[in-house]
């Protein structure tokens, strides 16, 4: 309905500007302060007031006496505020937001015919995931659904680094030591623990062993990842047998989060299907490419650090790989994002520039770069083996959860509301559901430091105050036996309070939100409006009884219809940040 509003209000200052002579660029949309009783407002008085020849308000107060509002149905009426024009709602925006707010799909927008690869997380699979890198699943999970509820169709891409040096280490130490050889127990009883064990001993002897075992075991290595560049095929189900067993584990641990993939593109496919040979190819023949120490180089305009993409032994590197990569992409989807970490950032720069010069159209790459999470102990490192995985950091977030229910029990009337199933099943939902919010909720740009104090605060900016407000109209319907949606001549004129049109409002914004996310890549969008429902529900709460005795029925009816549309409003902006919304806590 917010949408649709706009879209009216758009439409009625473009035809008042072209009546009165004025520019209709810049129309100056935004959304007015709390205390002026509008949806919309527009600025556009600012910019005219230069050619008017005239101070804004004057020109607001022309630009509004010119509009004319009878063919827009959810807009009642256009005034000035100083230099403002503020557009206020019509009933028919609140009967629609009302009827709209019955479907449990609330929120997702017709499909769009555009198809978009996310490519998010993509960890080289060389043992657990780290929770340094936690942030990459979080966010590109979150980019993906809310690009999904906004109507394209997305594809989930998980891209296996199977051909890289780590890989080839890690094949050669599998297939040399022995469970004796390794200094330790496994960490946890899944196959990336106990493989990540023969890794980590074989960098040991590489970095500290004798000088003649080291020579035999870089010749090995090398070795296979020169079988990889031939195509060789018993090279390549060699290192698959590592790298499908630790993708398992590493999967397993994802699927906790959720993050979940439409499918898992390995980087020999490139390799084995001639496409990186061709980009190396079509590089070597270009001008600014050169061979310099062996190597052929890329002279990029506009970065100091020239792009190596052929070694001296003439193997390819992950970058020249990539590029086969992105062309592939581009060939699939319309568009491709990546959610990258920001020690890529310049990786992802040379291959935009390159793809570039290789006559790509660069317009349907986007990269999302974001700063890492830190937790109070400090940095963390996956390969000495003394960092804190991601298994580590849910456990203790499921477990902190379940503390926080216990207590939050004992202070119950009533103690026996809930089962021990319950309180597995909410600290669950509750803790994962924490750390998902805490991350995502926050800028890409912005480094996090995570905190549990913050990230389990049932009253705070946090996971379970928002998974409470939904638990609260899960209740409240069920306590009414029935949904709302099952009312007929829902009358949405009875919802006159402040706090019942303030919480309209907000079920109003709830596609514009999912819409702007997914233009701009920013799921902490649909976070903080969570948030702010939130204070809009509870206010509703506190103010307007819904199943008390002295509500009349009709009343009853309307006012179980808003917590019905609250609560699809509340479930799928959960779903969007790919956190669960509980139905009791």
């Amino acid at each position: 309905m917010f949408i649709a509003f706009r879209r009216e209000v758009e439409a009625a200052i473009e035809a008042a500007l072209d009546d009165l002579g004025y520019p209709t660029g810049d129309l100056g949309i935004e959304e007015p302060p709390e205390d002026v009783p509008a949806v919309l407002a527009s600025s556009v008085a600012f910019r005219l007031a230069s050619e008017a020849q005239a101070p804004p308000p004057q020109v607001a107060g022309e630009i509004a006496d010119a509009i004319d509002l009878a063919g827009a149905e959810r807009v009642a009426s256009a005034s000035t505020q100083g230099p403002y024009v503020n557009f206020t709602p019509s009933e028919a925006y609140f009967e629609g937001t009302l009827d709209a707010g019955q479907n449990d799909d609330y929120g997702r927008l017709p499909d769009t015919g555009e198809s978009v690869v996310v490519e998010h997380t993509s960890a080289n699979p060389t043992g657990p995931v780290h929770v340094g890198r936690a942030r990459n699943p979080i966010l590109g999970d979150a980019v993906a659904r809310v690009m999904d509820f906004a109507g394209h169709d997305v594809t989930r891409e998980y891209y296996v680094n199977d051909a890289g040096r780590q890989m080839a280490v890690f094949t050669w130490a599998y297939e040399t030591f022995d469970e004796e050889d390794l200094d330790s127990d496994p960490e946890r009883d899944r196959i990336e623990y106990d493989l990540v064990r023969y890794y980590r001993k074989g960098n040991q002897v590489l970095e500290d062993g004798d000088p003649e075992d080291v020579e035999e075991a870089e010749a090995e290595v090398d070795a296979i990842l020169q079988g990889l560049e031939a195509g060789d095929e018993a090279t390549y189900e060699r290192v698959e047998e590592v790298v499908d067993q630790v993708l398992g584990g590493m999967r397993e641990c994802l699927e906790r989060l959720p993050a979940e993939f439409d499918q898992f593109v390995k980087e020999t496919r490139f390799m084995f299907d001639g496409s990186t040979e061709d980009v190396a190819e079509r590089l070597k023949a270009m001008d600014n490419a050169a061979i310099e120490e062996g190597a052929w180089q890329l002279d990029l305009e506009d970065f100091e650090k020239k792009l190596v993409f052929l070694r001296s032994d003439g193997t390819s590197l992950y970058t020249t790989r990539d590029l086969a990569h992105h062309e592939w992409k581009f060939e699939e989807f319309d568009r491709a994002v990546t959610v990258l970490g920001e020690d890529h950032k310049l990786q992802a720069g040379q291959l935009r520039a390159t793809l570039d010069l290789l006559g790509n159209d660069v317009s349907q790459l986007e990269d999302l770069v974001y700063s890492y999470v830190n937790l109070p102990e400090g940095k963390m490192s996956t390969r000495a083996g003394t960092g804190v995985d991601l298994d580590d950091l849910l456990d203790e977030a499921v477990d902190r959860a379940e503390d926080a229910v216990r207590s939050r029990m004992d202070d119950r009337i009533r103690d026996d509301d809930l089962t021990e199933d319950d309180v597995e099943r909410i600290a669950r939902q509750v803790g994962i559901g924490a750390v998902r919010y805490d991350i995502v909720s926050k800028q890409p740009t912005k480094a996090i430091t995570f905190e549990w104090e913050d990230a389990l605060d049932f009253e705070g900016q946090s996971a379970p105050y928002v998974q409470y407000a939904h638990a609260r109209t899960s209740g409240i319907l069920s306590e009414a036996d029935g949904a709302a949606a099952e009312f007929d001549d829902l009358d949405a004129g009875l919802l006159d309070t402040d706090a019942e049109r303030a919480l309209l409002k907000e079920i109003a914004r709830f596609p514009a939100v999912v819409e702007a996310a997914a233009d701009d890549l920013e799921p902490h969008q649909v976070a903080t409006f969570a948030r702010a429902f939130v204070d809009a529900f509870n206010a509703f709460y506190r103010e307007c009884p819904v199943l008390a005795e002295d509500v009349d029925d009709d009343l009853r009816d309307a006012r179980l219809a808003l917590v019905a549309a609250a609560q699809h409003t509340l479930a799928n902006a959960l779903y969007v940040l790919g956190i669960e919304a509980p139905e009791s806590m």
